[in-house]
């Protein structure tokens, strides 16, 4: 699975194990903390699905899913509401805003999934129905070792080797590229990456860092089934996850 997922949720615990749920389900996580940031995320990432609280500081549920539905470009993601009480009343208001389903706290760890893989399943046959043209995802080139890319730095063309980069660091919306010449923070989410880069020589070790194979010194056996990674002139090793960590044997070790 590769699917975006957005959750907008103002208490952290919740927000929290929601997030480690859905990653060890293979999802790509992104998390906001209030309705406002959720928005601008949403407008950034384009998400599969959006898990939403109603009750939330600066910008409630309803506030949320009302301004996305006036985006052309957020309009009709599946939206789930997350609510400690509920009414008639007020899943009336939310299904009349756009929301695909609700959930009330504290709910089902099945029922959560259950919601979202309905959500995406429908979502995927409409768009097999109604579109017959590749996928943005499935049209992207992948870029070759010895290719190089512009990339824009401090709204300046900036000219890369893809050889040259060690690795790639995730923070939200922006990455950190790491080349030997220096770094560069571009307005580029990890996933896009992902898209483009060839995989022979790119893997992904954690939800946040893509390496490229080449810079890797030292492979170490970590914490149970994780990895620690050594690269080449580069301040710390990286951790890899138990889930990344199977990948990466299976493709690379």
């Amino acid at each position: 699975m590769s699917e975006k997922i957005l959750i907008i949720e103002d208490e952290q615990n919740v927000r929290d194990n929601i997030e480690i749920l859905l990653e060890e389900e293979g999802y790509n996580v992104f998390t906001a903390e209030n309705g406002n940031k959720g928005i601008k995320l949403a407008k950034e990432i384009n998400p599969d699905l959006i898990i939403c609280d109603v009750m939330m500081p600066v910008q409630d549920g309803y506030e949320v899913i009302k301004s996305l539905s006036r985006n052309s470009e957020t309009f009709g993601i599946p939206f789930l509401f997350l609510t400690a009480k509920i009414g008639a009343d007020e899943i009336r208001k939310g299904m009349n805003l756009g929301a695909d389903d609700y959930l009330t706290k504290p709910f089902k760890t099945d029922d959560l999934l259950c919601a979202i893989k309905v959500r995406l399943s429908k979502t995927q046959k409409i768009k097999q129905l109604n579109n017959n043209k590749p996928s943005e995802k499935t049209d992207k080139r992948k870029t070759d070792i010895n290719d190089s890319i512009f990339v824009t730095v401090n709204s300046k063309p900036v000219l890369l080797k893809i050889a040259d980069i060690k690795l790639i660091l995730a923070d939200n919306q922006y990455c950190t590229i790491v080349t030997e010449e220096g770094n560069y923070l571009v307005r580029k989410s990890l996933a896009s990456w992902s898209d483009i880069l060839p995989e022979n020589y790119f893997v992904r070790v954690h939800r946040s860092t893509i390496i490229n194979v080449n810079y890797i010194l030292k492979i170490e056996k970590w914490f149970k089934d994780s990895l620690r990674i050594v690269i080449k002139n580069y301040k710390k090793p990286v951790n890899v996850s138990k889930r990344y960590a199977a990948k990466l044997k299976a493709n690379f070790i």
